[in-house]
C-alpha cells in the first residue's frame, strides 16, 4: 500500500494552509498525502496514521522558546504551530525508523529542536541572493540550483551533521545520519527544478516510509 505522508499545517487568518506543491511531490512520489492541522493533542494519533512526516516551510521560530530574544525582523510563527511541531518532533526521537523530512522553517525547527544556534537575520551581502530566487548548491545529496526564500539560516547542527551548504557557505542541509531517513533542507526542493535537489527528494523519502 502506499505510505500515508503527513503534512504540517500552517495557521494563517484562522485557517489550517499548506502549500499545494507538497501534496503533489508526495502524491508523484508514490505517497498518500493527509494534511495535519497544528492541534495539540492529537499528535499520538497522527503517529498512528503517517508512515512519515513533512515539517513545511512558513514564518520565523519565536526563539523565547530557545532561550533568546526574537529578533525584531522576524515574522513569527503561530506560537499553536510551533507547539504542535515541536511536540510532534520530540515524540518522533522516539521511533526513529519513522521518516522525517523539514523544509525551510521545517528544518530550522529540527535544527533548534537538536540544539542548532539560528541566525535570525542574514546580513546584508548574503539576504538577497537567499530571500529571492535561486542559488547554487553543494550537498551529499547533490549539486545544483534550489528555489530558496529565507532570511533566516542556521549558524551550526546542533547534534546533527551538516550535510549541505549554499555557494555562499551557508547551511543548507541536515541530517541525523543514525536514523533511515531524518533530513532537513533550507530550500524549497518543492518548487526546485533541478532534480536531484527537488522531486527526487522526495521519491527518496517516501521510498523509505513505505
Amino acid at each position: 500500500m502506499a505510505p500515508i505522508i503527513g503534512i504540517t499545517a500552517d495557521i494563517n487568518e484562522k485557517k489550517h494552509r499548506t502549500g499545494v506543491a507538497y501534496s503533489t511531490a508526495v502524491q508523484n512520489a508514490g505517497g498518500v498525502p493527509l494534511i495535519l492541522p497544528p492541534l495539540l493533542g492529537c499528535e499520538d494519533r497522527y503517529l498512528e496514521l503517517c508512515d512519515g512526516f513533512i515539517f513545511t516551510g512558513g514564518d520565523d521560530p519565536i526563539m523565547e522558546a530557545f532561550g533568546e530574544s526574537t529578533h525584531p525582523k522576524a515574522v513569527k510563527v503561530h506560537e499553536n504551530r510551533q507547539l504542535f511541531e515541536l511536540s510532534l518532533l520530540s515524540k518522533l526521537q522516539s521511533i526513529p525508523d519513522v521518516p522525517v523530512f523539514g523544509v525551510c522553517l521545517g528544518m530550522q525547527f529540527l535544527g533548534l529542536h537538536a540544539g542548532a544556534t539560528l541566525i535570525q537575520h542574514l546580513d546584508d551581502e548574503l539576504l538577497p541572493r537567499h530571500q529571492t530566487g535561486e542559488h547554487g548548491i553543494t550537498s551529499e545529496l547533490g549539486n545544483g540550483v534550489v528555489h530558496t526564500h529565507h532570511h533566516q539560516a542556521l549558524a551550526d547542527a546542533g547534534s546533527l551533521s551538516v550535510i549541505a551548504r549554499s555557494d555562499d557557505g551557508l547551511i543548507e542541509g541536515i541530517a541525523d545520519k543514525q536514523r533511515p531517513w531524518y533530513i532537513g533542507v533550507q530550500w524549497h526542493p518543492e518548487r526546485t527544478e533541478h532534480s536531484i535537489l527537488g522531486q527526487a527528494l522526495f521519491n527518496d523519502f517516501v521510498a523509505a516510509a513505505t
